[in-house]
């Protein structure tokens, strides 16, 4: 009976029990500033939103959401972006209580790590880690916040903007100016868009990351091969489409603005398109090539272990290396003078069609369904929604009660499968006694 509740079955069951209470209490009248009750299928989507660290939202939350509606999001959004379990494992430590070897297996998993050894410690690096970059960043936000809505809502709004930031989440409160503006009235802030940028990218490249940073400082050749290869393409990721974005981008969103505000519009559109959600320029009026980058970006996502979504840099990187070596037919599947191991190529190759499978399927579901519905807009959508970014050209509120559904299904599936769900695909299983002969297929 044990060995039927795998750690990733508890897994998908924890964050659907936290989407279940996130729902009911979203749906009601308290959390709702009209005061009456909110329908299921916004509160769900919005709870699924939340807790998968998504940002896709069918009501606008500064608008739509009482304080009290907020609370419950953002903490929904907190314990998403952490893995419930490092939230219990939290509650376990501040009640003096061990844990067991279920639990640390259960945890193992949550955060993508191989090693059970040390990982209450790990547990709270990444706790106390969190506070202090959640901290720091709404400090500075404050700055900007509080001198423009006042001291109360400016340290709300400084503390809900750098925990969304920080977990990738999407979501905010800038509906106040304008429904569904995110964060456009900010555009040529600095503060707040390198900011908010910096809370992306550390809560993006995962708390293994962070573990091996902290204890071998800026000595990038100690460094794990996960750690150099999750900075690498980070840094790649970063650069790269900043330079494309400020150049398509020239003759759209961009013109007539100067040349640093367009920097910093480029900057927050390759930071922001990897998991985050947020916006400082009107994604409908992305340049298509543009447009296509993201779909690209929302693709890949951030880094294992961490607050992020998508395939994930290192299967990025994994599936290049493997790719280039069966080119150039080189035997040696390796990267940073380490070879590979076979295990990781599979389930990078296993992960990469996972998530195309899923965002097909959303895709041709939805447009079966509204069939009047801008092909293009429901491709960004869907990648949107199954790399938990949050970022959509407009058309969620236009989505029938069927698609919303088929994007909840899709943003889950999102969240759980970046922390478990490849892992579940390659369970080890009893080999069987006997085993079917080989053959050759041409490929390519």
């Amino acid at each position: 009976m044990k060995r039927k509740f795998s750690q990733t079955r508890l897994i998908a069951l924890g964050y659907m029990s936290i989407i279940l209470i996130g729902t009911l209490l979203l749906m009601l009248p308290i959390s709702s500033r009209s005061g009456e009750s909110t329908d299921f299928v916004s509160a769900l989507f919005t709870a699924v939103s939340s807790s998968c660290v998504t940002g896709l939202i069918v009501l606008d939350t500064a608008t739509s959401w009482s304080l009290f509606g907020q609370v419950v999001i953002i903490s929904l959004i907190q314990i998403g972006g952490l893995g419930f379990m490092t939230i219990a494992t939290m509650f376990s430590m501040l009640l003096k209580r061990k844990m067991g070897l279920r639990e640390r297996e259960i945890m193992v998993e949550s955060i993508n790590t191989e090693h059970i050894g040390g990982i209450t410690k790990l547990t709270k690096k990444i706790i106390i880690g969190t506070a202090i970059f959640e901290g720091t960043g709404a400090v500075l936000l404050a700055t900007r916040f509080i001198p423009e809505f006042g001291f109360a809502k400016g340290i709300w709004y400084s503390v809900f903007h750098s925990i969304s930031a920080f977990c990738n989440a999407g979501f905010d409160l800038m509906g106040i100016k304008e429904p569904y503006s995110s964060l456009v009235s900010f555009s040529d802030d600095a503060v707040v868009i390198l900011t908010i940028s910096m809370l992306i990218i550390v809560g993006g490249i995962g708390f293994l990351v962070w573990d091996d940073i902290s204890k071998k400082k800026l000595k990038f050749r100690r460094y794990q091969l996960h750690t150099k290869i999750v900075l690498t393409v980070t840094a790649i990721l970063l650069v790269v489409p900043c330079i494309l974005f400020l150049v398509f981008e020239r003759n759209f969103t961009n013109e007539g603005l100067g040349f640093g505000e367009s920097l910093l519009n480029a900057i927050f559109d390759s930071v922001t398109a990897r998991t985050a959600g947020m916006n400082s320029t009107d994604t409908a009026s992305l340049a298509p090539a543009s447009k296509i980058l993201t779909v690209f970006l929302m693709f890949i996502g951030g880094s294992p272990g961490s607050t992020a979504g998508g395939i994930k840099t290192t299967t990025l990187a994994v599936i290049a290396v493997s790719t280039f070596n069966g080119i150039t037919r080189r035997q040696s599947k390796g990267i940073f003078g380490r070879r590979l191991e076979k295990d990781a190529i599979h389930k990078a190759s296993s992960v990469v069609f996972t998530n195309m499978s899923l965002a097909i399927f959303g895709i041709i579901a939805i447009l079966a369904i509204q069939p009047d519905l801008n092909i293009s807009d429901v491709i960004f959508e869907c990648v949107s929604a199954i790399g938990t970014v949050g970022m959509t050209t407009g058309i969620t509120r236009d989505l029938a009660t069927a698609s919303r559904l088929i994007i909840v299904f899709l943003m889950f599936c999102g969240r759980v499968g970046s922390v478990s769900f490849a892992l579940a695909l390659m369970e080890k299983k009893a080999a069987p006694p006997v085993k079917n002969p080989r053959e050759k297929i041409t490929i390519g």
